[in-house]
C-alpha cells in the first residue's frame, strides 16, 4: 500500500507567462509557494475477489473491468501511461477542487508518485513534474500552464523560469523571520465559486495576441517582487502593493478572470486595510488572497461578509511518499 501527500500552491506573480505557447517565444517566470494544505492519494493492488478489477474513489466511485472504461481522464491516461492494472485508488484533499490552487495538478503529481512507488520505483521531483505536465497538457489535452505541476512536485517558495529550453526552479532564499512575516501578512478566503482552470484558459485563447503586452509587464514584475523579498532593506509591504498591481494587469488578460462579485469583495478588502491581493488561479472564482498588515486583519476578515477564512503555513517538502509497504503482486 502507498500513500502520497502533495501540497497545493499559490501563485503570486507571473501567472500566464507559464503557458507553453507564450514562453517558447517569450521568456516567462512565476513566483509561487506551496503551503500546508494537501491532497492524499492511497493506492494498492485490488485483491482478485471482485467482479471488477479497478476501483477508484474520488468525488464519485468508479468500478470497472477495463482501464479504457475509466471515466476520469487523468486517472485513465495515467494508468495507461504507466501500465497500471488491478488497483484500488482513493483520493482525499484538504481543499475543494477547481478553486485556483492547482488541485488538479497536485492530484496528477501525487497519483504518479503513488503509481511509481507501487511499482517499487523512486522518482525524482523533476521527473514527476515533467510527467504530470505531459499527462495533463499532452495526453488529456487540458489547456493551462506548467507552473502548477512544477510547484506541487518541488515544493517551497520559488522563482520558476520558463524559456524555449524548458524550465528551471530557483528557490527564493530569505531569512526565516522575513518569510514568517510574509506568511503572517497573507490572508486567504474562499469565495465559494469554483470553475475549471482549463475553461478560463480556453475563453482567453482568442485574445492571446492582445494580452501579450500585459503578460510581458507581468513577467517584469516577477523580478521586482523577487527583489522586494530578497533585499534586506526593502519594505516587505511593497510585496502587497505589487500584488494589487499584478491583479489589475491580470484582469486585462481575459474576460473570465474576474466577476462583479469578486471585484466587490476585492474592493471591500482594500478599503478595510489590505495593501493588495489577487484571485488565485486562472480566474472566475475560488480563493481570494490578500496581503494585510497585522493591525488591519480583523477589519479585512469582517469585510469579507462571512466568507471562510483559511489560515495556512508555507511548506517546503513538495510531493512526498508518506507510507510505503511493498506488496507481493504478480500480474496475470
Amino acid at each position: 500500500m502507498i500513500i502520497t501527500r502533495t501540497p497545493f500552491r499559490m501563485s503570486f506573480f507571473g501567472g500566464g507567462t507559464d503557458m507553453e505557447d507564450y514562453f517558447r517565444e517569450n521568456q516567462g517566470a512565476v513566483i509561487s509557494t506551496t503551503f500546508d494544505k494537501y491532497c492524499y492519494v492511497n493506492v494498492r493492488h485490488l485483491p482478485r475477489f471482485f467482479e471488477y478489477s479497478t476501483e477508484l474513489v474520488y468525488s464519485r466511485i468508479e468500478r470497472v473491468t477495463e482501464v479504457g472504461r475509466i471515466e476520469h481522464p487523468l486517472i485513465r491516461n495515467a494508468m495507461e501511461m504507466l501500465d497500471m492494472r488491478e488497483i484500488r485508488l482513493n483520493y482525499e484533499a484538504d481543499l475543494p477542487a477547481r478553486s485556483g490552487l492547482g488541485t488538479s495538478s497536485s492530484f496528477a503529481v501525487g497519483m504518479l508518485n503513488a503509481f511509481y512507488a507501487l511499482k517499487g520505483k523512486y522518482v525524482d521531483k523533476r521527473k514527476l513534474a515533467d510527467e504530470a505536465i505531459y499527462l495533463e497538457r499532452g495526453l488529456c489535452g487540458e489547456s493551462g500552464g506548467w507552473q502548477d505541476q512544477i510547484a506541487a512536485a518541488f515544493g517551497g517558495l520559488n522563482r520558476i523560469n520558463f524559456s524555449e529550453n524548458g524550465y528551471e526552479v530557483i528557490p527564493i532564499v530569505i531569512s526565516p523571520e522575513r518569510k514568517e512575516k510574509l506568511n503572517r501578512n497573507l490572508m486567504m478566503f474562499f469565495t465559494g465559486f469554483t470553475r475549471f482552470s482549463s475553461e478560463i484558459q480556453k475563453q482567453n485563447e482568442d485574445i492571446r495576441k492582445k494580452r501579450e503586452g500585459r503578460l510581458k509587464e507581468m513577467y517584469e514584475l516577477v523580478e521586482e517582487a523577487e527583489q522586494v523579498l530578497t533585499r534586506k532593506d526593502a519594505d516587505l509591504d511593497e510585496f502587497g502593493r505589487l500584488l494589487d498591481y499584478t491583479w489589475k494587469l491580470k484582469k486585462q488578460t481575459g474576460s473570465g478572470v474576474s466577476t462583479d462579485s469578486i471585484d466587490a469583495l476585492y474592493e471591500a478588502g482594500m478599503r478595510a486595510g489590505a495593501l493588495g491581493g489577487k484571485l488565485l488561479g486562472a480566474g472566475g472564482g475560488g480563493f481570494l488572497l490578500f496581503y494585510v498588515p497585522l493591525e488591519y486583519q480583523k477589519k479585512v476578515a469582517e469585510a469579507m461578509q462571512g466568507l471562510l477564512h483559511v489560515p495556512f503555513r508555507f511548506e517546503n517538502e513538495g510531493a512526498k511518499v508518506l507510507y510505503y509497504v511493498a506488496e507481493d503482486y504478480q500480474a496475470i
